[in-house]
């Protein structure tokens, strides 16, 4: 079993950044891609950015430029920095953890709430 645990999230002005964390523990092999997905309020939960093991990274075209991904391989944790934050950023931020083995395993983390006021 993992858990994930966010924290980070919060209220912000247009403009403003926010960094959120997302600490996994458990039995987590080292090939795996973390991530940050996110859903608002009537809308399907969303890919936001990944990180592999390896550091490769993608991000949704609706934040690249503004945000950035990065890991801590050795805390098991992922970062997500957000800078020039808007008003439709604003959702609930979910951490994800895939693990890849012989069957490949894919956690969760509570959410955390992220509100950009305009």
């Amino acid at each position: 079993q993992v858990q994930l645990v966010e924290s980070g999230g919060g209220l912000v002005q247009a403009g403003g950044s926010l960094r959120l964390s997302c600490s996994a523990s458990g039995s987590i092999f080292s090939n795996n891609v973390m991530g940050w997905y996110r859903q608002a309020p009537g809308k399907q939960r969303e890919l936001v950015a990944g990180i592999t093991s390896g550091g490769v990274t993608n991000y949704a075209d609706s934040v690249k430029g503004r945000f950035t991904i990065s890991r801590d391989n050795a805390k098991n944790t992922v970062y997500l920095q957000m800078d020039s934050l808007k008003f439709e950023d604003t959702a609930v931020y979910y951490c994800n953890i895939l693990i890849y083995g012989i069957i490949p395993q894919n956690y969760w983390g509570q959410g955390t709430q992220v509100t950009v006021s305009s």
